[in-house]
């Protein structure tokens, strides 16, 4: 990935696939399950997608497309041509002996939050977390700022499906308040509400992103995005502490955390890591050493600290 992914000449925007439906309870269960059935099979995209998913998944067409959207964007599937398979995350998390089947884990939702906002793909959850400027926004503003940036590069985008976008971005993070009321099917959407990394404001217009402490985020997750973010990144033994919190795509953007929070996180990175990430200030200089060759398997190991450390607690409640 570049260092600014939405400003490389290659890059296509993407402001539609979710036909306007937040990412819900559930979905990617569903979602998960239906290719696990179907993944011995060539060619399984009519299998997992076809007129029989709308018997299977109790929904219209539309929104079939949407979660085969979600679930695809959130690395739990993946297409491979006219086929589709679980990924490593989808088996973590759902399968046999998955850690979560049904996301009660709060890293859960912040590693779901993580796949979403640090994809470049996902053009307004990129943007919006990491290159929107401000903390406070209303919808019509970002609606303004995106158009304004598409314009800017030269992409062809409708208004209208921009303006879509945008709602169902608030709607994935925060209930809205204007009315007041929480309709049912609000409390039905996006499980990524918990996380309140969006809250609305007083004036019931205008949201903001919550800066700094995240308690709910788990170490572990932190770990998993770091290196992430690193191997995305540069290829160099030391990662600068300035990156990790404002780099497009780093953690301190993706989970909107402050210098102090971050300086917190990474101070006590040599003992969460057994000594395979150091946290280094040398004349001045901030930065995180990579001591050891990280492959996926210890990634993810990282994340079951999180699980394990989870369950204790409820056990000793």
């Amino acid at each position: 990935m570049s260092i600014r992914p939405l400003h490389d000449i290659t890059y296509r925007p993407q402001f539609s696939g979710h036909e306007t439906f937040p990412l819900r309870y559930g979905w990617l269960k569903k979602a998960y399950d239906c290719v696990e059935e179907f993944e011995d099979k060539k060619d399984n995209k009519l299998h997992c997608w076809g007129e029989g998913s709308i018997t299977r998944f109790g929904v219209g067409k539309n929104m079939v497309s949407s979660i085969r959207h979600w679930s695809t964007s959130c690395g739990i599937i993946e297409e491979k041509g006219t086929s589709y398979n679980t990924t490593k995350l989808g088996k973590y998390l759902f399968g046999s002996k998955g850690f979560d089947p049904y996301l009660e884990n709060p890293s859960s939702l912040w590693v779901i939050h993580w796949k979403l906002a640090s994809n470049p793909k996902k053009t307004t959850w990129f943007w919006a977390f990491n290159h929107y400027p401000s903390r406070t926004f209303s919808r019509q503003l970002l609606v303004q700022k995106i158009n304004q940036f598409t314009q800017d590069r030269g992409w062809r985008c409708s208004q209208n499906t921009i303006f879509n976008d945008i709602s169902c971005f608030i709607r994935t993070y925060a209930i809205s308040q204007k009315t007041g009321i929480k309709h049912y099917d609000s409390l039905l959407e996006s499980q990524l509400t918990e996380l309140g990394i969006i809250k609305p404001l007083d004036d019931k217009e205008g949201f903001r992103f919550v800066n700094g402490s995240k308690p709910s985020l788990g170490d572990g997750i932190f770990i998993f995005s770091l290196l992430e973010f690193w191997s995305n990144y540069t290829n160099a033994k030391t990662l600068p502490f300035e990156s990790i919190v404002y780099k497009p795509g780093s953690p301190g953007r993706v989970f909107s955390m402050d210098e102090e929070e971050m300086l917190d996180r990474l101070s006590n990175i040599d003992e969460i890591t057994k000594g395979k990430l150091l946290w280094s200030e040398v004349a001045g200089l901030k930065q995180v050493i990579k001591n050891y060759e990280f492959d996926e398997e210890m990634k993810f190991s990282f994340l079951s600290h999180d699980y394990l450390k989870y369950k204790k607690g409820r056990v000793s409640r």
